[in-house]
């Protein structure tokens, strides 16, 4: 038996050299023990028998270059596993290549394991300034690494902080760079670093790039194994921001643009170089073979506009729902029937008036009994704004009516605040906007307070009713233009 003492410091040269002897001089690995912690039994040889061959040694490049990281894995029994691989490096050439191997799938895990190490240090070693007020600025850090890959690592920092001395310190090794030469010690507790103003930034701009609608606590954590997190000055944060995560996100979603500005909707369909439909034929033809969005997969049909093509009053909703979708035919559902209701006892007739929906296909989801409405998204109804503004341009209304969120902000750009918003009339590219809830709000609300929100819906209607009058062309202006 032979006892081969290998240095913490220097780890991979010295086995290196040791198994290249041990392998000329056909030692075999049961033969062989490694000590490297110094606990090793002192009753076995230490000196390496001579070579029992001149000829040079030949080992697979890919075998050196994995033998270089898994020497500094933490398993004990590391440098008795590379010397048994190589051992059958021999007589086996194609072991490096064969992915079933016991042996090399075990030492490849090892090599993961200490890249990962690594690559954890690389992210999460934190430097305090020592404030020397020598000539090159100093720093040290403390890190505790899962596997001893101070060695191979410092090369790295050697490289990234060229212009300044510092100091990794680990349990296990020292690692010090001192003008421009690196070098290694001991390893030792933690020392008594000072504060750093620095850190209180960090953690300010830590917080600031955290994103909590990205926010998956198992792949953070993955990431940023909590073992880290006791040397991390941002960690203090951390708690916070998982607990605060889905606040922000709902202030977020609060601040987010809904709909794009009119302004950009036209020099996007300029750029897009997709000429609107030059008549209502045109139109109908094209919307019954829409594909601009994943809705009219599963949609029966499209829903076009329905009523005069000279109508002065455009009266819009949301979408289709579940009996427009089968008629074909928007406004024929309990909101449609609602409506009617309310816009007789405004005055309005809706037989006068051109109805149609910001989007022109049903969204659903399948409920037990019935599909189940489920409202549109900003791309989808972006994508449907091509058809509306097709239909106010060929209409020309001298009055828009927006029934809903969805319907106002397809119509004016902007979908926030509808309640704040109704009863009060905007002007667009496409003519003045009149705003109002969706009949199909006043059917879910609660049977006591349905009859002030229809008062306050047939003012609204009242109110465009009004409007259309007082915007009819005059018969002698209408003489004098013809």
């Amino acid at each position: 038996m032979f006892t081969v003492p290998l240095t913490r410091i220097g780890t991979w040269e010295a086995w290196r050299d040791a198994a290249r002897a041990l392998l000329a001089a056909r030692v075999p690995p049961e033969q062989i023990v490694w000590d490297w912690d110094g606990t090793a039994s002192e009753l076995f040889a230490t000196d390496i028998p001579p070579p029992t061959t001149r000829q040079a040694i030949k080992v697979p490049a890919d075998f050196v270059e994995m033998a270089q990281w898994v020497v500094w894995h933490k398993d004990p029994q590391r440098f008795a596993r590379l010397y048994a691989l190589l051992w059958r490096l021999r007589l086996e050439k194609g072991i490096m290549a064969d992915r079933a191997d016991a042996d090399l799938a075990r030492l490849r895990q090892m090599e993961k394991a200490v890249h990962r190490c690594k690559h954890k240090m690389r992210a999460f070693v934190r430097f305090r300034d020592l404030r020397t007020g020598g000539a090159r600025r100093s720093f040290a850090a403390w890190f505790e690494p899962t596997h001893h890959s101070v060695e191979p690592c410092a090369p790295f920092f050697a490289r990234r902080f060229a212009d300044m001395d510092w100091m990794i310190v680990t349990p296990d090794v020292t690692a010090k760079f001192t003008n421009g030469d690196l070098t290694f010690h001991e390893g030792r507790e933690k020392p008594d670093l000072p504060e750093d103003a620095a850190e209180a930034l960090w953690g300010t701009y830590f917080q600031n790039i955290f994103n909590p609608a990205r926010l998956k606590i198992s792949a953070m954590t993955s990431e940023m194994p909590k073992k880290y997190w006791k040397n991390l000055p941002e960690a203090q944060f951390i708690p916070g921001l998982i607990a605060n995560a889905e606040a922000r996100v709902r202030e977020m979603a609060a601040a987010a643009p809904t709909l794009e500005p009119a302004r950009v909707a036209r020099i996007r369909e300029q750029l897009q170089a997709v000429p609107q439909p030059a008549s209502w034929n045109l139109l109908n033809a094209g919307l019954s073979a829409c594909t601009r969005c994943p809705l009219h997969g599963p949609a029966t049909q499209v829903v076009p506009g329905h009523g005069p093509h000279d109508a002065p009053l455009m009266i819009v909703g949301e979408q289709p729902g579940d009996q427009e979708d089968l008629a074909g035919t928007p406004f024929v559902g309990p909101a449609g029937q609602l409506f009617d209701q309310l816009a007789a006892r405004a005055g309005l007739d809706r037989g006068q008036a051109y109805v149609t929906n910001a989007v022109k296909h049903f969204k659903f989801k399948e409920g037990a009994k019935r599909r189940m409405h489920v409202n549109p998204n900003t791309s989808e109804v972006s994508h449907c704004k091509f058809w509306l503004d097709s239909e106010r341009t060929l209409l020309k209304p001298r009055l828009t009516l927006a029934l809903g969120a969805t319907a106002m902000g397809a119509l004016t750009g902007n979908a926030k605040g509808v309640t704040a918003r109704r009863g009060t009339i905007e002007q667009t590219p496409h003519g003045p906007v009149l705003i109002t809830l969706h009949p199909s709000a006043l059917l879910r609300m609660p049977p006591a307070d349905r009859p002030a929100a229809e008062d306050a819906f047939v003012a609204d209607l009242m109110l465009a009713a009004e409007t259309l009058a007082q915007s009819t062309p005059s018969v002698d202006a209408a003489a004098r233009s013809a």
